[in-house]
């Protein structure tokens, strides 16, 4: 949220404390892509390694600093980290944002198979490709976020976004209900990558009608993304976004089984931001206004209406970070924004008994890295938990991938 976002990067480090924070002892780290190009995986909760943890995915553009328009192609390929960080081009992408990319992953339980958005004439599809046989399939429909079962998955409606939240919607298709505040035809849709059926399953209009939407105006737009599916495939969550008339937004965490139903209002008081699940009934999510902290926190919820909420890692795990569960949910992967003079970004892990922390580095982020155009580590696992992939800048190389090795730093 843009707001929490520059009161966040105001906070911490005066010159002294970052010349006292050179220098410090972080894991080894190498940056495996780079020029010609700018290299980029974006959100935090796809899955980027292969399952040997071999191949490493990425977005490649040619330019920096400005919103994509619907002519701007990108390069989507995945880097060979056991010969010599070789870059291997897989397709292209003209239905993509600075923030989640062209929400290119591998498809879960799969061996070789990734699928990434793109648009074609007027409409958004996605692309499956074997990246052993080569082998391409494409489906009329872009997808957001797949079941751990690889056959299914939810995604939501990427012009509709583009309108409401620039940055993480694809430009090129307008939004076609431009001037309805709250769309009966569009919203989350189930899809089907085993039939290529896709369906609405809640809509923009359920949602502003669910429970109670505060400082809901007649001029405030709905919108849902952040799509993310359990681990045991039966529900998913979603944020539910509407404008604000003198801008920002407030945001509902939501969660429904895969089919619609059963809609639960985990965060209705307008404070939710990035979230992930713990495990099928439980969500860590960062919230303001719980438990008499009413400033931000990681908060852990139960997947229910007014269930049990409790605060993690209060004053040690950042609260404005990218969240990802490690080491059978005993360790949490998180990130922050730039922070300091400096604008440093601190990738670190927690561990959730002791609230040891482990910083796994600083990135700085110039100050033309701003907005939309922003570069946030986003950190990824490995699926051994080796590695950790974070997006940085490399000075005039500009955003690169860089790769940390945290063998043994989790015990």
């Amino acid at each position: 949220m843009t707001s929490r976002r520059r009161f966040l990067s105001t906070l911490a480090l005066s010159p002294l404390a970052v010349r006292g924070q050179e220098g410090p002892k972080f894991p080894p780290t190498r940056i495996i892509t780079k020029g010609p190009g700018y290299h980029w995986f974006a959100y935090y909760d796809k899955l980027q390694f292969s399952p040997d943890n071999r191949f490493v995915l990425s977005h490649k553009v040619s330019f920096e600093h400005r919103s994509p328009t619907g002519d701007d192609v990108i390069e989507v390929g995945m880097v060979d980290i056991q010969d010599g960080d070789k870059w291997i081009p897989l397709g292209r992408s003209k239905a993509w944002c600075w923030q989640q990319g062209c929400m290119l992953q591998w498809i879960p339980g799969t061996g070789s198979k990734v699928i990434w958005n793109d648009r074609e004439k007027d409409r958004f599809v996605s692309h499956i490709l074997d990246v052993k046989t080569m082998e391409k399939q494409t489906l009329p429909f872009p997808v957001y976020a797949l079941s751990p079962n690889g056959r299914e998955g939810v995604s939501c409606d990427f012009a509709r976004v583009a309108d409401c939240r620039p940055g993480y919607g694809y430009a090129g298709i307008r939004d076609r209900f431009f001037d309805d505040m709250a769309p009966e035809g569009s919203g989350v849709t189930h899809v089907n990558l085993e039939t290529g059926v896709e369906k609405l399953i809640v809509s923009h209009k359920t949602l502003a009608a669910t429970g109670e939407v505060m400082e809901n105006h007649p001029d405030s737009k709905h919108h849902a993304y952040h799509l993310l599916v359990g681990p045991d495939g039966k529900r998913f969550i979603m944020l539910h976004r509407w404008t604000q008339p003198k801008g920002g937004h407030l945001t509902r965490l939501i969660t429904a089984n895969m089919d619609g139903s059963d809609l639960r209002i985990v965060i209705p008081n307008g404070y939710a931001s990035h979230f992930i699940w713990r495990d099928a009934t439980h969500i860590l999510s960062q919230a303001k206004g719980w438990l008499g902290n009413n400033d931000w926190g990681d908060f852990l919820f139960e997947d229910k209406d007014s269930g049990i909420v409790e605060e993690v890692g209060h004053g040690v795990l950042d609260k404005s970070g990218h969240l990802t569960y490690l080491r059978n949910n005993e360790w949490i992967l998180n990130d922050t924004y730039p922070q300091g003079l400096r604008r440093i970004q601190t990738p670190h892990l927690y561990h959730i008994a002791s609230r040891k922390r482990i910083d796994l580095g600083h990135f700085v982020q110039p100050p033309e890295y701003k907005g939309e155009w922003r570069v946030d580590c986003h950190p990824r696992s490995s699926r051994d938990e080796r590695w950790v992939c974070v997006d940085a800048p490399d000075g005039a190389n500009g955003r690169q991938l860089h790769l940390i090795d945290i063998q043994g730093l989790m015990g």
